[in-house]
Order: C-alpha cells, then sequence, then structure tokens
C-alpha cells in the first residue's frame, strides 16, 4: 500500500463517494459513524447536510458538541483506494441554501430528481435542517494498486 499524493487524495475525494462521517458521542458511547452524501471540490472545505425530512439526527448535536469530526471515502472494489479526513467544523447553515445543498445533491441524483428534492427541503425548512462545512485539518490516505 502507498499513501496517495496531496493531489491524488483531493481528486478522490472531490468524487461521488458515499462518505461516512465519525464523531465522538462520549464517555459512555463508542464513536457514532454514519453515511453521508458529501461535496468536496480541491483545496477546499468538505460539506454534507443532516436533517431532512424533518428528522432530528443524533449526529447533530454531537457535531455541535465536538466541533469535529472525520470523515473518510473508499473504493469498494480492487483496488481499493481510501481516503480520510479529519477536521474542524468551521460552519454550519441552518437552513443551506439551495446552491449548498444541490452541490451536495446533484453528485448522487439526476439534476431534475436533485433539484425536486431540494425544492421539497427547502419549501418548509425543518430546524433539524443543517449544512455542516468542515476545514480538512489531517488527512490519512491509502492505494492498494500495484502500480
Amino acid at each position: 500500500m502507498r499513501r496517495l499524493t496531496a493531489a491524488e487524495r483531493e481528486a478522490f475525494l472531490s468524487e461521488p463517494h458515499i462518505a461516512t462521517v465519525c464523531v465522538v458521542a462520549g464517555n459512555s458511547r463508542p464513536p457514532l459513524a454514519t453515511p453521508i452524501w458529501y461535496h468536496y471540490r480541491s483545496g477546499g472545505d468538505l460539506t454534507f447536510f443532516t436533517g431532512t425530512q424533518g428528522r432530528r439526527a443524533r449526529k447533530t448535536s454531537l457535531i455541535e458538541r465536538a466541533g469535529m469530526v472525520t470523515v473518510s471515502v473508499q473504493t469498494g472494489e480492487l483496488p481499493y483506494k481510501y481516503v480520510t479526513v479529519e477536521g474542524t467544523v468551521v460552519k454550519a447553515d441552518r437552513p443551506p441554501s439551495d446552491e449548498q445543498m444541490l452541490a451536495v445533491v446533484r453528485r448522487y441524483m439526476p439534476e431534475e430528481a436533485a433539484a425536486q428534492f431540494v425544492a421539497s427541503e427547502l419549501a418548509d425548512p425543518s430546524p433539524s435542517l443543517v449544512l455542516y462545512t468542515v476545514r480538512p485539518d489531517r488527512w490519512l490516505s491509502g492505494d492498494f494498486s500495484d502500480g
């Protein structure tokens, strides 16, 4: 296994993988890990949202208490690759703008479906809907290909 270069890890994180966000849950529980959709552009911050459809998300209070998260993405097929970012939450938008949400959702849905999803969420936004902006502080990565 080799570590990815800075350019390789940023390019990999820019692809539309399903990520896992992890946040400390307190002394009596293990860290919370949950899948998320996210947006990342090389050299920038990572964004993701939670609290859709009016659902309260336990991760919201944990993220706000901790002020930091770990986000990990990986391939599920050979050759395996992964990128993990440890970062500081630098912003929480309640509610997020349609542009912020679309930047995330259109990576995972066709444009028309993404626009409908975002419009539905923002027509009457729940107080639980929040978009987090995370500044990458530390990177871990691996590439298991032969080359």
